[in-house]
């Protein structure tokens, strides 16, 4: 029993050695190295910050080494910036920003998501930068006084992230107040960036053994053998980063103006009227997440508002004329933001409006086809229409006359036996004026 009982004590002695010796960390469990992967393409917005926020923490959870974040977006909005970025420093595991494939872009947004990761790593062929601040009006703004304060707030903040992490902060700040932009190479060489890879694999590999800051402890990355496992978003962050692209938000606000266009043309037909605007809804969401012109949404709403008007005042045409020379102008001045990355595909456009333009365009035709034809109902509909007398008309003696269907009291100017064919002439009160008609 001694004999058991010291055997006992010295394997608790062993065990307690060995975690003090190696202490237990995320990510490298039975040997395994976990590194959890996330794609973000497209703009920086709301929906992609909860996507990044949920899988920082799933990351966490699953007992990851680390969190790599495959990275390729024009900008975004400054406000989801601000919370992925806080996640970025509140996070209990190493952020790795990658910009990749080649060719992608880390500009606006993720050139500041980029200075506040623990690691910074850029494909060959990409670029970083143009960080200035684009407002609602779209274009140089410098004067304005809101805009200049924006950009300088943006501008210490950048400046702030880079001193944190060790980076440049003269070309931090270069980013956002002249737009500088760098290459791969240039980013490399004046320190923007920690390494260049050429895929994931190889970037794991070569960040083996680099120490980084969580927490305000360091620790040794050892990703060498990592094993890369990918967090897929859900079914509505898929959605909601999906419509933020600029080509899906053009289209969703036509096809809602179509909608809507059409359900106050034929009032009842309901579907029209939901569809629409549930889709302008979506679209103005979208537009709220991107750098749009104010000129340019003032003529699609001043578009609509003609083309409204064209339902109820007679223009011959020309204010649905006016409505789509607005739309088109306002169309092409949506998205002009050069350097935002946010423009509007001539191929995207060009056949929606043309398609809208159509639709419009036989909806009025309907429209005032339906306005000019002959009415076929109430005392209008009665004029001019044949009938035949059931019970004799006494000249100013009123009798009865079968038109349109009914009996209706009648009068005429002469006397007119039953079978008599008449036509109505006029009509007072619920009395009709008829005449007598050949057969």
């Amino acid at each position: 029993m001694a004999r058991f009982a010291y055997g006992r004590s010295c394997a608790a002695c062993m065990l307690i050695s060995f975690s003090l010796l190696f202490p237990f960390r995320p990510g490298y469990a039975a040997g395994k190295v976990t590194v959890s992967r996330i794609v973000l393409s497209g703009s920086v917005n709301p929906a992609s910050a909860q996507y990044f926020s949920r899988a920082l923490e799933q990351a966490h959870a699953d007992g990851s080494a680390a969190l790599l974040l495959e990275l390729d977006t024009p900008g975004g909005l400054v406000s989801s910036l601000r919370l992925m970025v806080q996640d970025v420093m509140a996070s209990k595991i190493p952020v790795i920003v990658y910009v990749s494939p080649s060719g992608a872009q880390a500009a606006s947004a993720g050139a500041l998501l980029m200075l506040s990761a623990h690691v910074a790593a850029m494909s060959p062929g990409t670029e970083i930068g143009a960080a200035h601040p684009v407002g609602m009006g779209g274009g140089d703004t410098q004067s304005d006084v809101m805009s200049g304060k924006a950009a300088s707030d943006l501008a210490a903040f950048a400046r702030s992230l880079a001193e944190v992490r060790g980076r440049n902060p003269e070309w931090a700040e270069q980013a956002v107040l002249r737009s500088r932009a760098s290459s791969a190479q240039e980013a490399l060489r004046i320190g923007v960036i920690d390494l260049i890879a050429v895929s994931p694999s190889m970037l794991l590999k070569e960040i083996d053994g680099k120490r980084v800051k969580i927490g305000g402890r360091e620790l040794a990355l050892e990703t060498a053998r990592a094993r890369l496992s990918v967090i897929e978003p859900t079914f509505q962050e898929q959605a909601l980063m999906r419509i933020a692209d600029p080509n899906i938000a053009y289209i969703l606000f036509l096809a809602g103006l179509a909608g809507l266009y059409f359900e106050l043309a034929n009032p009842g037909a309901i579907f029209p009227g939901v569809a629409g605007a549930v889709s302008l809804l979506l679209g103005l969401y979208a537009m709220q997440m991107l750098p749009v012109s104010i000129t340019g949404v003032l003529l699609l709403l001043l578009g609509v508002l003609f083309l409204g008007l064209e339902l109820f005042v007679t223009s011959g045409g020309v204010l649905a004329i006016a409505g789509l020379i607005a739309l088109f102008a306002g169309s092409l001045m949506l998205f002009v933001t050069p350097g935002s990355g946010t423009e509007l595909s001539l191929f995207v456009f060009l056949p929606v409006f043309l398609v809208f333009t159509v639709a419009a365009v036989a909806i009025l035709r309907v429209v005032l086809r339906s306005s000019s034809a002959r009415q076929l109902s109430g005392q209008e509909g009665l004029l001019g229409e044949s009938g035949s007398v059931v019970r004799q008309i006494e000249g100013a003696s009123a009798g009865k006359v079968f038109v349109h269907g009914e009996l209706w009291d009648a009068v005429a100017g002469e006397k007119l036996p039953e079978g008599t064919p008449v036509r109505v002439t006029g009509m007072k009160g619920l009395q009709l004026q008829v005449t007598k008609t050949e057969e």
